[in-house]
């Protein structure tokens, strides 16, 4: 099996847990070890914007339903829509970058990403929000992957880049907890629609600096796109991801979801042996199109682990974070606003996490950060078993303050890791990859936290279920790490 680390700058050596004695360790300590912040000033701004319209808008809801007569089919479109079609077209827009060069996919992405929020902002009708939202999505899925290989790019030491992808992690946890009180306070002092025109000037900021500090990198690989592969690709997430959705309204047994989930599940499958198979034609010179996603890639130390990881993350912290919601305002009577306060200790710790986690992967390697963090999560959301219908709030700062460090400590190493196992010519699709394991993770736990709830009988006893998974999660995660950064450090020189 090939276990040759093929690092972002295209330089073939150990992982960046590996000595200093090992080849590429010469060629890495004398490159310059300052962190230039315009090129990931510029490309953090349009994963400002991906983050923030996820969270945005949820309080702009009732706002919108009452200004366009929205019924409850479609309002749940206008929020999830956009995270649905983010993720099915995720593989696309990493793959799209590899081969037209990322630098072109990112402005496009932008473009669309901006003409989509003027579309939401000049909406009279809700199906017409619907299709901008969804429009937003496949601008978001262009961008994401591009700038994460740019700031690759940018920033060829693994130390130094592991330090951006934690500013990089930080801003955009910055975004997602902004959102709700961003969108309440433009939606009190305005109108719902500012929501989306405060996208503009943030996309055409993006725009200005990427062409000033950001160099091309061109076409990473000339090769031809896999048409069947993409189109399975996109059928089959978006299937998955859309039925996922839709389970918090309608329930794991109603016929949308029955028939979304066999499309979605039918199109992966045949994916993979498309995949599988175009990967030999290639191996044995029958045809130079590459796969979209070679399967071997999941035999490459910590790939697999890390994408496994991006699962279990967001199924974890986001599915708690959606019950701890809830359980605040439902259980305990909270409005929005100091719903939305009480979580800041969470949500908040993207501030000094993100970034400590890019300090901590640039002299620890990405494995022994992700697991120490995990570590730390799964233990704080046993923090949660305490609460009940009138917790005094103290009791439960352990456990968002936890579970708020562990999330965002483990991203920016996960993102580091799975860039590192991938081959130098991909790494917009090895990053769609990790964001789309993220996004299936976020999808699971919402709706599987959600029925749990539903089925508890008590809100309460709902959550200390979830809870329980959501910390049995986070362990495996742990152990995934644990067990990846192994098998790398043990790897021949």
């Amino acid at each position: 099996m090939d276990v040759t680390d093929h690092s972002a700058d295209g330089r073939t050596g150990p992982s960046a847990a590996a000595a200093p004695s090992s080849p590429a360790g010469p060629a890495i300590a004398s490159r310059p070890t300052a962190l230039s912040p315009a090129p990931l000033i510029a490309l953090s701004l349009g994963y400002f914007l991906v983050m923030l319209d996820v969270t945005v808008v949820t309080v702009a809801v009732p706002q919108i339903r009452d200004s366009l007569h929205a019924d409850p089919s479609a309002l749940q479109w206008i929020v999830d829509g956009y995270s649905t079609i983010f993720a099915g077209l995720l593989l696309f827009g990493g793959g799209l970058g590899d081969r037209r060069g990322h630098r072109k996919i990112f402005f496009v992405g932008l473009t669309v990403f901006a003409l989509a929020s003027a579309g939401c902002g000049l909406a009279t009708a809700a199906g017409q929000l619907v299709a901008m939202r969804l429009l937003q999505g496949a601008g978001a899925a262009l961008l994401v992957p591009s700038s994460l290989a740019l700031l690759t790019a940018a920033y060829p030491d693994r130390a130094v880049r592991a330090r951006a992808l934690g500013i990089w992690g930080g801003i955009a946890g910055v975004a997602f907890a902004a959102g709700p009180l961003v969108g309440g306070l433009l939606v009190w002092g305005l109108d719902w629609r500012m929501v989306f025109w405060l996208n503009l000037p943030i996309a055409f900021a993006a725009i200005v600096l990427t062409i000033r500090h950001v160099p091309s990198t061109g076409p990473v690989t000339r090769s031809r796109m896999d048409p069947v592969g993409q189109l399975l690709g996109v059928i089959g997430l978006t299937a998955v991801a859309g039925a996922l959705n839709q389970v918090a309204s309608s329930g794991w047994s109603s016929p949308q979801v029955l028939i979304a989930s066999g499309i979605g599940i039918a199109a992966l499958v045949a994916f993979v042996i498309v995949e599988r198979r175009l990967e030999l034609r290639v191996r044995t010179h029958v045809t130079a199109r590459p796969p979209v996603l070679a399967p071997s890639w999941f035999r490459r130390a910590g790939f697999a682990a890390t994408a496994a990881v991006g699962i279990l993350l967001n199924l974890g912290y986001y599915g708690m974070l959606y019950l701890s919601t809830l359980y605040l305002q439902e259980e305990r009577g909270y409005g929005p606003l100091k719903t939305g306060l009480m979580l800041l200790p969470s949500v908040c710790m993207a501030l000094v996490a993100a970034p400590l986690s890019g300090r901590l992967t640039a002299k620890y390697g990405p494995y022994r950060p992700m697991a120490i963090a995990l570590s730390l999560g799964a233990i704080g959301f046993l923090g949660w078993l305490v609460a009940s219908s009138d917790t005094a709030y103290p009791l439960l700062l352990f456990a968002l303050v936890a579970t708020g460090l562990a999330t965002p400590l483990t991203v920016p190493a996960a993102t580091a890791a799975i860039i590192e196992s991938a081959p130098t010519e991909a790494a917009g699709v090895a990053t769609a990859v990790f964001n789309v394991a993220r996004q299936i993770g976020n999808a699971v736990g919402v709706a599987l936290f959600g029925t749990l709830t539903a089925t508890a009988g008590h809100l309460v006893d709902g959550l200390h279920v979830s809870a329980v998974i959501a910390s049995g999660a986070f362990l495996i995660g742990a152990l995934l790490a644990v067990a990846a950064g192994r098998r790398q450090s043990g790897r021949p020189d």
